[in-house]
């Protein structure tokens, strides 16, 4: 019956691997529903993506260049709309997937990380379209002269668009990252005030990878908000410190080895 018991609670490693295909084929199909569904709106999608060029005193000509052109846009538009949307149901069965491993404490925590995930992302993505690519396309469009006119592939255009929102999106998530790395362990707000300066460093590389300019004025717009969330996450991860220890340094949350002792003495004892 102990064994029994046992093999209950500690899943085997064929076992982790078939609930592993199964969290992510809920996710792949989450993903293709949802891309599916946004299909019929990708002219609405189309409209919103190509508005900061629309908006323009001298706006580009977008154009395409094969008749499959178009087709595959809004195929593409679709599959990442799915993306976008799916981001909760990831969330929400990567942390299925590791729930019979957290203590009940940490398990309380889901549902609000999945909507300050999904929150954090969409302020990033608001962010690259609001104030970042407005800045850039007209800088970009300025280096043609009287004779060249700005005439752009509409691939070009949405890989340039896309590429910002998502690469913004991720980016914001950063304070989510440090705090779930702090409650594990792994970092703290005293390692993310120690290393700032390597940490200023690396944001502006990143800022002048993804940028497609390498003026300093496109790469400090890019790295302000950056360096901000950098000090966001630093009183996030002091925060989520200060949580998993006492006032003496200890730990509040037991840990998963006591808790599992604790577990077996009262199995004993009945």
């Amino acid at each position: 019956m102990k064994r029994k018991r046992n093999n209950k609670k500690e899943m085997p490693f064929l076992e982790h691997l078939e609930e592993l295909r199964w969290r992510i084929i809920k996710c792949l199909t989450s993903i293709i529903l949802l891309s599916i569904a946004a299909f019929p709106l990708t002219t609405m999608f189309l409209t919103i993506l190509t508005a900061s060029n629309a908006r323009l005193p001298h706006p580009a000509k977008l154009v395409f260049l094969k008749p499959t052109a178009m087709i595959m846009i809004r195929m593409e538009i679709s599959i990442a709309a799915g993306l976008i949307g799916s981001l909760p149901v990831v969330v929400y069965q990567v942390w299925r997937f590791v729930a019979p491993g957290l203590l009940t404490k940490e398990k309380r925590t889901v549902f609000p990380l999945i909507l300050i995930t999904f929150f954090c992302f969409a302020i990033g993505a608001l962010f690259a379209y609001w104030v970042i690519i407005p800045v850039m396309l007209p800088f970009l469009f300025s280096m043609g002269t009287r004779f060249i006119e700005p005439v752009i592939n509409i691939n070009d255009y949405l890989s340039f668009v896309l590429r910002l929102i998502i690469a913004l999106g991720l980016m914001f998530e950063m304070p989510v990252a440090a705090f779930f790395l702090a409650r594990i362990g792994l970092i703290t707000g005293r390692l993310l005030k120690r290393i700032w300066r390597t940490s200023v460093v690396v944001i502006f590389i990143l800022a002048a990878a993804i940028t497609p300019t390498v003026d300093p004025v496109n790469m400090t717009i890019f790295a302000l908000p950056l360096l901000l969330l950098y000090a966001v996450s630093t009183a996030v991860a002091s925060a989520a410190e200060k949580k998993r220890k006492g006032k003496n340094g200890n730990s509040v949350l037991p840990s998963r080895r006591t808790a599992k002792k604790k577990k077996s003495s009262k199995s004993k004892k009945a």
